[in-house]
Formats: structure tokens, sequence, C-alpha cells
């Protein structure tokens, strides 16, 4: 595991704001010059910290609805099971494996409340499934987004 001190702390939370921040921008934010930034961002890449840059897409473009739906496995399951059985489906955003009743909470995004009722339908047909609880989010917001 690598070391991290609060510097590249700070680094983090400005790359997690705006991951197009140049070099020069961070290095201002932290009063640092440009070359020791850049290695901390480069090390803390090949350490794996950070796994890479996305973008992050208007709702109304990527789905209206989103929704997070708890699953509950016929016996014990890995994690890589969960995730071979949730990989075709395009519309599921992550999930968790999490402590407690459910075996994990997956996260959805579709156009409308139909397409929903597919993908959770499509997911209980894997056969693997016993029970599922689906819950429709109607607000978000989120540290990292100031959704």
């Amino acid at each position: 595991m690598v070391s991290i001190d609060e510097t590249d702390r700070k680094i983090l939370g400005l790359l997690r704001q705006d991951g197009r921040a140049s070099v020069a921008q961070i290095a201002r934010s932290v009063s640092l010059s440009p070359a020791p930034v850049a290695r901390r961002i480069e090390r803390l890449e090949q350490a794996g910290v950070i796994r890479g840059y996305t973008a992050l897409i208007d709702d109304r473009i990527s789905g209206s609805v989103e929704a997070f739906t708890e699953i509950r496995l016929e016996g014990s399951a890995e994690t890589g099971e969960i995730g071979e059985l949730l990989k075709g489906l395009p519309e599921i955003e992550s999930f968790y494996t999490i402590a407690g009743d459910p075996d994990a909470l997956v996260r959805i995004r579709v156009d409308d409340v139909d397409h929903l009722q597919r993908v959770v339908n499509t997911m209980r047909r894997t056969g693997r499934l016993t029970a599922t609880k689906t819950l429709i989010v109607m607000h978000s917001w989120s540290r990292d987004t100031s959704a």
C-alpha cells in the first residue's frame, strides 16, 4: 500500500472535483510547483490509488430514472459471480456487496419505470436471485459532483 500524506489527499480531492484539472492548476492549489505534483499524481496512478478518469454525463442523456435494487442470491456467491450475473446489462452502473440481509445493492440508470421493470425482470431470470427490492431515487446529491 502506498503512503498518502495531506498534500496527496488535497490533490486527490481536486482531481475528484475535476479530473481534467491541469497539473499547473493543482500545483497552485496545493502550493507546490508542477513537477512534484506531476510526480505525485503519477505515483498515485501507478499505485492504483487513482484508478482512472471518467466523464460525468448529464442525466438527460444517460437515463432519467436512477434506482437501487437489493438482490438476494440462492446459496452463497462470490463478488465475481455477482459481477458475471450483471455484466451483460448496460443499465447497471455499479453494484456493491454489503453486510446485512441483501447480498448486494445494484445501482441502475434507465429511461423510465417500464425500462426499470424490464431490467429487474432480466436480473430475476438469471435463476440465481431469490428476491429483489427496488428503490427509485427521487433526488440525489453527491459530494463529488455537487449534483
